[in-house]
């Protein structure tokens, strides 16, 4: 497969990541492959750790290839996006226990299906070009691939603030927010990557490692506190100051595109990670939206205005933050019964 290459290399599995003119977006043969992949490494004696990097200047991984799911949805294939999202939510989970050290280095780009990917690794690289960031709202989704847990672990509420903005760290954020462990410039990589497939050795990612750059998170986190830890939507709605702060004045004019019921669930979700954490749980919570979405959600019409007809003009069910009724909340995040995801499935 051209879109990702896999191969052993030295003491370790080496996963490419191959579409750098998609600034490598996730399509779900590349999931596949990635599982297929550390399920044969699993039990591999000659395999002590696997790296995972992304071919190309611009991204580590952009997000999932959703032009597929839009394109499905709009035939009336509602199993396609449910299969794809069941696919890859079980690599996540299986990313997030890996039993072997998992090293991924997160250079440009690293959005969506790609945090789910890069950032449940053991150890998380990032440079000066990093930008992470999990901006589904902007199109009608919720952070999933697991990344509703990292939030819910970030400082205070850092992870509510980013969830619902979708707001792009840097280096230093993606450190402080807990999406990354390790700082060091993009020119040391080839080194240490040479240094980790000869000697499986993972204290030469600490070797190498650099001084965080400061994090702007960090300085907002007062701010962000005081207005986003609101039970609901409704609730930060009300915190948000009518004389905002910088950090305020930037999250609402992020939050100002985004699809309302996506971001009133946003909130239920992080809250319940935080409440009861684990990856299964997480992407569980997470599913129930993803499985709905197509046809009782915004997912469809947010990804219209974002790549199809790019008029970034959404027209999304509800007109504001504070009034999304509950019961649409208690709607796409209820029970799925039979059809909640099952752990031991591989298509």
């Amino acid at each position: 497969m051209t879109d990702i290459i896999i191969r052993k290399t030295g003491c370790a599995g080496h996963i490419t990541l191959s579409r750098p003119d998609a600034l490598n977006a996730l399509t779900w043969d590349m999931c596949l492959a990635i599982e297929g992949a550390l399920d044969s490494w699993c039990n591999d004696p000659d395999v002590a750790l696997v790296l995972i990097d992304a071919a190309g200047t611009r991204a580590f991984c952009a997000g999932g290839d959703i032009a597929q799911m839009y394109a499905a949805g709009q035939r009336g294939e509602l199993e396609y996006g449910r299969r794809f999202w069941r696919d890859e939510y079980r690599l996540n989970a299986k990313l997030y226990s890996y039993p072997k050290p998992t090293v991924s280095f997160l250079h440009g780009f690293t959005m969506g299906g790609g945090v789910g990917v890069g950032c449940h690794a053991a150890h998380r690289i990032v440079c000066d070009s990093s930008r992470i960031a999990m901006p589904e709202c902007t199109i009608g989704l919720v952070p999933d691939v697991g990344g509703s847990l990292i939030l819910a672990k970030a400082p205070g509420y850092c992870g509510t603030y980013l969830g619902l903005s979708g707001d792009r760290m840097d280096a230093g954020d993606a450190i402080y927010a807990g999406f990354a462990d390790h700082f060091i410039p993009q020119e040391h990589w080839d080194d240490l990557k040479a240094a980790l497939i000869t000697t499986a050795d993972v204290g030469a990612i600490n070797a190498a490692r650099h001084p965080a750059p400061t994090a702007r998170l960090a300085e907002w986190q007062a701010d962000i506190d005081h207005c986003f830890a609101g039970g609901s939507l409704a609730d930060i709605c009300r915190a948000l100051p009518d004389r905002p702060c910088p950090a305020i004045t930037h999250v609402r004019k992020l939050m100002a595109y985004n699809a309302p019921l996506a971001m009133a669930v946003t909130v239920k979700i992080i809250q319940a990670a935080r409440d009861t954490p684990g990856i299964k749980k997480a992407l569980d919570r997470e599913f129930r939206y993803t499985y709905r979405c197509i046809t009782q959600g915004d997912f469809i019409e947010g990804i219209r205005a974002a790549i199809i007809d790019r008029d970034r003009t959404p027209r999304w069910q509800h007109s504001s933050w504070d009034h999304v009724p509950n019961e649409d909340v208690a709607q796409m995040t209820r029970d799925l019964g039979q059809d909640a995801l099952q752990w031991e499935e591989s298509t």
